[in-house]
């Protein structure tokens, strides 16, 4: 079985003009690590338009629409850090994206496991100082 996340999906230091190319960035790891197929990133900017990911604490967590599911091979997550944060629209600055594909109703279990994580305010602190991609990937144990 694939780990869910591994240090290979986790981007550190990246800089995005807005959140659409914030999102592409975020999904195209989970296409190049083969969880999902192409189709999925556009899923994911689909899904961003009926309401923002945006979940406070600088997070987003952009993820397909229901009906993308036929289009994840394998649950999976990728995260990216923007130190200098992305406008996600309404004042709400991002600068942790967690990109999720789950297998099967898998997200649900994923998304809560990341609102454990993310409620702590020191732990998106965490992820946004994080200088290794292990540091982050360490906060995420219960994930994988």
């Amino acid at each position: 079985m694939t780990n869910i996340l591994t240090a290979d999906n986790i981007i550190l230091n990246q800089a995005f003009t807005n959140k659409e190319e914030a999102i592409k960035f975020t999904g195209q790891i989970l296409v190049d690590k083969g969880y999902v197929d192409q189709e999925y990133v556009e899923k994911m900017l689909e899904r961003e338009e009926l309401s923002s990911t945006f979940m406070g604490n600088f997070v987003a967590i952009p993820h397909g629409t229901d009906d993308a599911k036929k289009s994840v091979n394998t649950s999976g997550l990728a995260i990216v850090q923007v130190p200098d944060g992305v406008d996600f629209g309404g004042g709400n600055i991002v600068k942790v994206l967690i990109g999720i594909a789950g297998k099967d109703g898998a997200h649900l279990e994923i998304l809560s496991q990341i609102a454990i994580v993310c409620s702590e305010e020191e732990n998106v602190e965490k992820i946004v100082k994080a200088t290794s991609a292990e540091e982050i990937l360490s906060l995420f144990d219960e994930v994988n």
